[in-house]
């Protein structure tokens, strides 16, 4: 994977905190740093995406005709046979 060459522009208290993170061990340049927060929003998004489709599904299947008591034991049916609970 290739590498671009970006300029990034950030506020006093942003570049502040960008070095307590360096000076605390946590990355070891501004760019790992970057790429880190990229990488972690990349992934919220597409767990978002995820959430929404669900929810798309879940609107097109309709009402149930079960109790919320009568889901949620099988929720919890379910996860204990996966092992889970």
């Amino acid at each position: 994977m290739g590498l671009v060459k970006k300029t990034v522009n950030v506020t006093d208290q942003q570049e502040d905190w960008i070095k307590t993170q360096i000076a605390g061990g946590h990355y070891g340049n501004d760019s790992e740093l970057i790429r880190d927060l990229i990488r972690k929003e990349q992934a919220r998004n597409a767990e978002l995406d995820a959430l929404r489709a669900a929810l798309i599904e879940g609107e097109k299947s309709g009402i149930s005709d079960r109790t919320p008591e009568e889901i949620f034991d099988a929720v919890v049916e379910r996860k204990r046979k996966r092992g889970e609970l």
